[in-house]
């Protein structure tokens, strides 16, 4: 037998270390799931991304399709519940096509309310030129509103910015919902809103059934007709079976910190806006 130097064997036993490491289930990427497919959580990500830069100048006929054009009434319930008032910094997530935001902005232009201002994040820039185009064509300052590119779950603003935070119909999209709760909750000043309105479960087990055979056998088929896409509809349906129910969700929003979490149902479920306080 011939002795090994004491430099040799450590670098083998590092070596060793390292490669058990690399084995361990812990250090595995971990899975999740988009629509009913189960994807790695950095897959998900880019395939969203893709869906939505496909659908951008297409995502109000998608929104259309998906809701029977009821997703206006739904956006103006939701501007009403946050209720803007003097001095509102919002900051609308997801919202790059700019449907909150101009809501925003035409509420606090018709009632008055002084020195208001809204800032857009979308992790999609083909989303985001849509809006600043839409923006541009409804004459909107651009002293009151601003665009940037970002992602919900690592926002690229300071703690305690805003006073308000909106995300509509766009955080099922996200791979870590738990990670885009608590950067809202991150970038809200202590007695800040948070207001989120999303594709739910209905709560007449007969009426779900009905929303199923529209959802899976319809909508997909319309926008392969209206907008030439059928996997970016199926992909969306899918998605919101996989989002959690209200109650579970409104435990999530409390367990990222926030305080006198409620919901609502719109049209039976259908959707619901869930809210809460940092305090």
């Amino acid at each position: 037998m011939f002795a090994i130097s004491r430099k040799t064997f450590c670098k083998r036993l590092i070596k060793s270390h390292i490669k058990g490491l690399s084995s361990h289930p812990s250090a595995e990427e971990k899975s999740t799931h988009f629509g009913f497919e189960t994807v790695k959580e950095s897959e998900k990500q880019q395939k969203v991304h893709k869906i939505f830069e496909n659908v951008a100048k297409d995502y109000d006929l998608m929104n259309d399709a998906m809701s029977l054009g009821i997703h206006r009434i739904w956006k103006d319930q939701f501007m009403c519940k946050l209720g803007p008032v003097e001095n509102t910094k919002l900051l609308d997530v997801a919202g790059g096509t700019g449907d909150i935001a101009f809501r925003f902005l035409k509420y606090v232009n018709e009632y008055k309310i002084k020195n208001c201002h809204v800032t857009i994040t979308d992790i999609n820039a083909h989303m985001l030129d849509v809006g600043k185009t839409r923006s541009r064509q409804l004459n909107f300052s651009s002293d009151s509103i601003a665009w940037q590119e970002g992602n919900a779950e690592e926002l690229p603003f300071q703690d305690n910015t805003f006073n308000a935070y909106t995300i509509a119909f766009g955080i099922r999209n996200c791979t870590r919902i738990d990670k885009v709760l608590s950067e809202a909750y991150r970038v809200l000043q202590p007695g800040g809103r948070f207001l989120c309105l999303e594709f739910s479960q209905l709560e007449i087990a007969t009426a779900q059934w009905i929303y199923d055979q529209y959802s899976f056998q319809v909508i997909p088929v319309l926008g392969q007709l209206l907008a030439g896409q059928w996997k970016p509809y199926q992909y969306l349906v899918e998605s919101i079976r996989q989002f959690p129910k209200q109650e579970t969700f409104k435990t999530m929003i409390e367990e990222a910190g926030f305080r006198q979490v409620s919901y609502e149902n719109l049209t039976l479920g259908v959707v619901a806006i869930h809210s809460g306080f940092k305090l």
